[in-house]
């Protein structure tokens, strides 16, 4: 069985801070249209839509971008078919005018036999998870708590966004 799963990503040439990323994605939501799930991933004020975000906000050096995954690049465009695309954070306004635009078809296949699987520079410990990783004692439990972090980090990541920029 194969699957196609469309990626596309837009990066602007407006540079933000790292604390700035929720307000892009807040300013972003708000010019598509709150109406537009795959924006912000909220069934409601108290809903979440429990799946893999499609379309997601992320910086590429200082630059903001916004990947789109599958049904996530046909909503794109609930953003793009404004008459103007610039947005306000904090209290300037970014002209939005797009830097690099990458559009990739990867396809998925499954198997019928294992395959290796390695991973190489994984950054096991968020600062959060390193403050858990230094209140344990054993060297035994460090380590059922490093597999359960490496098998959660593989289980929330299956979608590939290995993309080429």
């Amino acid at each position: 069985m194969t699957k196609k799963i469309r990626i596309l990503t837009v990066i602007f040439d407006t540079e933000i801070a790292g604390h700035e990323l929720p307000a892009f994605r807040g300013a972003i939501v708000e010019k598509a249209g709150k109406e537009s799930i795959l924006f912000h991933n909220h069934l409601d004020s108290k809903t979440f839509l429990y799946k893999y975000p499609l379309i997601q906000y992320k910086r590429f050096g200082r630059k903001p971008g916004i990947i789109c995954i599958d049904y996530g690049v046909d909503e794109i465009h609930k953003y793009f078919e404004n008459d103007s695309w610039d947005i306000k954070i904090s209290d300037r306004w970014l002209n939005m005018k797009i830097c690099r635009l990458n559009l990739n078809q990867f396809t998925l296949q499954v198997w019928d036999r294992q395959l290796p699987y390695s991973i190489r520079n994984w950054i096991a410990l968020n600062q959060e998870n390193y403050r858990k990783y230094l209140e344990i004692n054993s060297m035994q439990e460090k380590l059922i708590f490093l597999e359960k972090t490496l098998i959660a980090n593989i289980y929330f990541s299956k979608i590939p966004l290995f993309v080429d920029l």
